[in-house]
């Protein structure tokens, strides 16, 4: 029985999708705390402020668009292996459904089951289309979104069609020879992002909601950070970098379960609920990512997948996949 994922894994994208975990995981333990956005006299507190300018609504639609990246892979994967795509996926979209589900009841506004119900709704129709049509689905509803309803989750469609179009056109598999096109792309989106994340900041706190600013902030700071990191993925530094983060993206889903596990036994002892303590936030944060590294290191030494991909890869392809590692690495994409 052969590995079934493992031709659907790429170092460089593993990191990425470690990165945005890193990114999420800020913004979740602040959800979760319901931590304080304004003082005693009832004006917003700075540091939380600049905390919602560097990470609310910039790592979720990385996350997102790598997901995209992945659903274009699996169905093309499905193919090469003479399954039946669309069943495949659907199985892959219900498991993570029911996980969703089940992950909503401890952390509201989590990401998983509207994953679950975008792809189904979207991108299995969408499978059938032509690469151009779903690049131009993907661009408009992005940007209808991100004006008109304000960004989050509700960008998450169009991001998942940006996501398909890419590895479609063949990103995921030349993007190590891109070098100059994303140095040109990050060459623009910095600025326009410090602009519009200035934009942000001085947008009074309470009317973040009913203006694009924060969204409009968000997608460009996305741009410039999914850039400016795989840039830095082709430098020594860089390289460092990735091996860490590697793991904590083939681990992605057990991670970002597990994460709010952590939180929801770490906070009455830490104390966050409704507190401005900014720094432990950032603390606690740092403190989950190392530890997770750490175990998604370890485990990925004996077993090929984390314990609850393994479930979904088996749900996935209906079979037993196998679990421990094998001396044969796994194919990259």
């Amino acid at each position: 029985m052969h590995n079934d994922a493992g031709p659907l894994r790429s170092p460089e994208w593993d990191a990425v999708r470690g990165f945005a975990l890193c990114g999420m995981l800020v913004v979740t333990i602040r959800q979760i705390a319901g931590m304080a956005s304004t003082d005693e006299t009832g004006m917003v507190i700075p540091v939380r402020h600049a905390l919602t300018v560097l990470f609310d609504g910039r790592f979720l639609p990385i996350f997102s668009f790598v997901f995209g990246l992945g659903f274009a892979r699996l169905l093309d994967h499905a193919d090469e292996r003479g399954e039946r795509p669309r069943l495949v996926l659907v199985r892959h979209l219900v498991a993570l459904g029911v996980l969703g589900l089940i992950h909503q009841q401890f952390q509201e506004g989590a990401a998983l089951l509207p994953y679950a119900l975008v792809g189904l709704a979207i991108l299995l129709p969408a499978a059938a289309l032509p690469n151009g049509v779903i690049l131009v689905a993907g661009l408009v509803g992005t940007v209808a979104a991100a004006v008109a309803l304000g960004g989050e989750l509700a960008l998450v469609p169009g991001l998942f069609l940006l996501g398909m179009a890419a590895a479609r056109a063949g990103i995921v598999r030349t993007v190590g020879e891109r070098s100059w096109q994303i140095g040109a792309v990050f060459a623009l989106a910095l600025p326009a992002a410090v602009v519009a994340g200035r934009w942000e900041y001085r947008t009074p706190y309470l009317d973040l909601w009913s203006t694009p600013a924060a969204a409009v902030a968000g997608l460009f700071g996305a741009l410039a950070y999914l850039t400016g990191f795989l840039l830095l993925l082709r430098i020594e530094p860089g390289q460092v970098l990735s091996e860490v983060l590697q793991p904590l993206g083939r681990m992605a889903l057990t991670n970002y379960v597990g994460a709010t596990a952590l939180i929801l036994l770490a906070e009455p002892r830490l104390g966050l609920s409704g507190s401005a303590d900014y720094a432990a936030l950032l603390g606690s944060a740092a403190a989950v990512i190392v530890g997770q590294m750490l175990i998604s290191a370890v485990w990925l030494r004996f077993f090929e997948y984390g314990p609850l991909e393994w479930v979904w890869w088996c749900i996935t392809w209906w079979t037993v996949v196998p679990f421990r590692r094998t001396r044969v690495p796994s194919r990259p994409y």
